[in-house]
């Protein structure tokens, strides 16, 4: 149990007082467990489709494809990397979100399960994430996708793998060129050396404590990633890569990432819409229905229904 000494919202019970464990042993405990929830299938607003498409270095990756009832094509798109410190697959309330994005923003969701640590360490994540954006754009005919209305989004270690996937389309003049990118709670500076960082030690959820565990897990090679795919806020520009929509829970030991990155995407141009969710830990929105879990949703469909609607 995470030490209760923080004014975190009670909305957020149990989770508010939970932090998992971290070792490599629990890390493949928890792979073995963690399946496709079944809800994904049964959502009569949703048609859901599975596809298997190449990764990183011969490997293929499986992504869901969903597509809201009535929607007109060719449709916007969000392309969604989900959280969970490059190890863990996505959780519930993962899914829950993308299901929420895809009727509420009315747009496809490609929600992408790449391959994770420790069998897969860094570059592998970035890679294949950037593998399954750059598949997106280049299949958006048969997906009935408008290839000018491709956002990106992510949340924690997603928040990483939709800016590294921002950046690879930047760096390597890909024809992809994300119109958005969304990023909750993203971890973004490798450093570990920010306020937040040494600060929020023991905060549930997650906290640098975690983080310094599940560091050699997921990169235990830094010289295998290039500085920028393994700590953004270190690229040498962030010029010419797509509007932010930033959002940081308070009491979280990434905070201080998303303030940083907001600002140098600002330093250079990029247009940002910067939220900072009051009362909360890293991962609230696992408790789905909780009163803030929903505004802040709320504000990142906005957004993206605003993205999509200035370049119909």
């Amino acid at each position: 149990m995470a030490k209760s000494k923080y004014p975190i919202s009670k909305e957020f019970f149990p989770f508010n007082l939970f932090a998992p464990p971290m070792s490599r042993r629990f890390v493949l405990l928890a792979q073995m467990g963690m399946k496709t929830p079944k809800f994904l299938w049964k959502d009569p607003q949703l048609k859901v489709q599975s596809r298997w498409i190449p990764g990183y270095q011969g490997g293929e990756i499986e992504i869901f494809i969903l597509t809201p009832e009535g929607l007109s094509e060719p449709a916007p798109c969000l392309v969604h990397f989900h959280g969970g410190g490059f190890v863990f697959e996505g959780s519930d309330s993962h899914f829950k979100l993308a299901m929420t994005y895809a009727k509420e923003a009315r747009c496809k969701v490609v929600y992408v399960r790449y391959r994770l640590a420790p069998k897969h360490p860094f570059p592998t994540p970035q890679e294949d994430c950037y593998a399954a954006l750059c598949w997106v754009y280049e299949h958006a005919a048969e997906l009935g996708v408008d290839r000018e209305r491709i956002g990106v989004a992510g949340d924690s270690a997603g928040g990483t793998l939709t800016v590294t996937s921002c950046m690879m389309a930047r760096d390597r003049h890909a024809a992809v060129r994300p119109l958005f990118q969304l990023l909750v709670f993203p971890w973004l500076d490798g450093r570990n050396n920010s306020e937040s960082y040494r600060k929020y030690t023991d905060t549930p959820m997650w906290n640098s404590t975690l983080s310094k565990k599940v560091g050699p897990i997921m990169n235990p090679d830094p010289s295998a990633t290039p500085l920028a795919y393994r700590s953004p806020v270190e690229a040498e520009s962030h010029a010419d890569l797509p509007p932010a929509y930033v959002e940081v829970a308070e009491f979280d030991c990434l905070h201080d990432d998303g303030v940083l990155y907001a600002q140098l995407l600002r330093d250079e141009g990029v247009e940002v819409e910067f939220h900072e969710a009051k009362g909360t830990m890293h991962g609230f929105d696992t408790v789905f229905h909780a009163p803030t879990s929903q505004k802040m949703i709320a504000k990142r469909i906005a957004y993206m229904k605003k993205m999509f609607a200035g370049r119909i």
